[in-house]
């Protein structure tokens, strides 16, 4: 219960620093191509923390509406409207039933990429999944994500990749999400047998593993 509560106070403050950028730069009357202050500079003058101010950008960056470049700095996108993020935003970060439609969505997308991939896996690549789930240094949330990371590269599907990537970086604000790691091997081990017919219902009959983040 006090999980929940933390969560929804960071939530809170996440969409609160969004807000704040969204209205500095309509004050500032920023356009396409000007730059924003440094993170250090957005978080004392919007008077936020700086790993909020971090989280912010970054989903900013991943949306395409900022853009960084090495040793210049972060800059206005000129390609995408700013109402994005904040229709995103308070979507995802809303309200539990709305955090469990994310989780949901992200799951299909990886079920039709790992079924995208199936045609495409060869014994090199699974050589290179079955690494992945023995790499002692990765935590269960970095073995997903690496994982998936693969899999949809593997799909050819650069849209669906991005739209995913969004899903879990967005879902990393609220929990760390993955599945056992028994479902990783049998995942790899029906590509290793042809078994297309059995991926749906792995994936229907593991759900996913919701550690509560501070």
């Amino acid at each position: 219960m006090g999980s929940s509560v933390v969560m929804s106070s960071k939530q809170k403050v996440y969409q609160g620093v969004l807000q704040k950028i969204r209205q500095y730069i309509d004050h500032q009357h920023l356009m396409p191509g000007d730059k924003l202050p440094s993170e250090r500079e957005l978080a004392d003058t919007l008077q936020a923390g700086r790993s909020s101010v971090r989280e912010a950008l970054r989903a900013m960056e991943l949306l395409g509406l900022i853009e960084t470049r090495r040793g210049e700095g972060t800059f206005l996108s000129t390609y995408r409207p700013y109402e994005t993020v904040e229709l995103l935003s308070s979507f995802i970060l809303k309200e539990a039933r709305t955090r469990k439609d994310l989780f949901l969505a992200k799951k299909i997308l990886e079920k039709e990429a790992a079924k995208l991939a199936f045609s495409r896996i060869d014994g090199q690549d699974l050589d290179k999944l079955e690494h992945l789930l023995h790499d002692s240094l990765m935590g269960p949330t970095d073995r997903h994500v690496a994982f998936f990371k693969y899999l949809f590269a593997k799909s050819e599907n650069l849209l669906l990749a991005r739209v995913w990537q969004l899903m879990e970086e967005f879902s990393h604000t609220i929990n760390k999400l993955y599945y056992n790691k028994v479902f990783y091997i049998e995942l790899v081990q029906l590509y290793s047998t042809k078994n297309y017919q059995l991926i749906e219902p792995l994936f229907d009959s593991f759900a996913i593993v919701d550690d509560q983040m501070e």
